[in-house]
């Protein structure tokens, strides 16, 4: 597994994603004021870093924005659970790091319509037979991504957890045998077992569904919210949108995405 996937997880750098156009869409806004857009680079296939560029389905989407928006984006990674302070502090613009639009963080802010639709799981090693799914891990010593989704569904099932800053850093204290298992979201636990060299792991049970991830900005910011919704909207009508999504998930969207 490529080592600066856990680095950049732990570092908050910038890049510029310059973007090769304008955007000819009726969203446009032509603003020359950049999009300072806040993800965690270490959600495969969401968002990662290789060779030294932040990629992932949700980079493309953000640079998609932009363009329609006729602004040009810049990338700016931090911790999960920074992303939100980082937001309301005015440091970034957007969050696009697949965060569930959960009732409780949307008392802090405002979410675009869902892009994605999702799941989180349970992953253990493959001789563990005694846990089969979320039922069995009350009481066990479970590795989570700090103010993840899967980490409040851990933690609500009783177990102990054991959180740090990337997901690969958690399937890594799971495959030592440090952790008893681990949760996550399901298309990244699949992506690194199957590409990042843990094929003695496994997901067990099935996926606890999530409200669906969208992007996030301020509060009180209602024209931009709907210019970025009407971006999206845009995305799925003209092929955009499933064009990024076969290209990181390898299937369709589904009906419920594309609306």
């Amino acid at each position: 597994m490529n080592k600066k996937w856990i680095t950049a997880a732990l570092l908050v750098t910038t890049t510029a994603a310059a973007l090769t156009g304008c955007g000819g869409s009726e969203t446009a806004t032509h603003s020359d004021k950049p999009l300072i857009v806040g993800t965690e680079p270490s959600f495969p296939p969401f968002e990662m870093t290789e060779n030294d560029t932040y990629v992932g389905f949700d980079i493309d989407l953000a640079n998609a924005i932009g363009e329609k928006l006729g602004r040009k984006v810049e990338i700016k990674t931090m911790g999960f659970d920074a992303l939100i302070p980082a937001l309301k502090s005015g440091q970034i613009d957007l969050i696009a790091s697949a965060m569930s639009a959960t009732e409780e963080r949307k008392k802090q802010v405002d979410f675009t319509d869902p892009y994605y639709i999702g799941g989180s799981v349970i992953v253990v090693r493959k001789d563990n037979t005694d846990i089969r799914g979320w039922d069995d891990i009350t009481g066990k010593t479970v590795a989570v991504q700090a103010g993840s989704k899967p980490a409040d569904f851990a933690e609500k099932q009783g177990a102990l957890l054991k959180q740090f800053d990337a997901n690969y850093q958690c399937l890594q204290e799971l495959q030592v045998g440090a952790s008893e298992a681990a949760a996550l979201d399901k298309a990244v636990a699949l992506y690194y077992i199957s590409k990042g060299g843990l094929s003695d792991l496994k997901v067990v049970g099935e996926p606890k569904k999530l409200a669906g991830s969208a992007m996030a900005i301020n509060k009180g910011n209602e024209k931009e919210l709907k210019e970025i919704n009407a971006a999206l909207q845009a995305m799925k009508k003209d092929g955009t949108y499933t064009k990024l999504y076969q290209k990181w998930f390898g299937v369709e969207p589904t009906p419920e995405e594309l609306q």
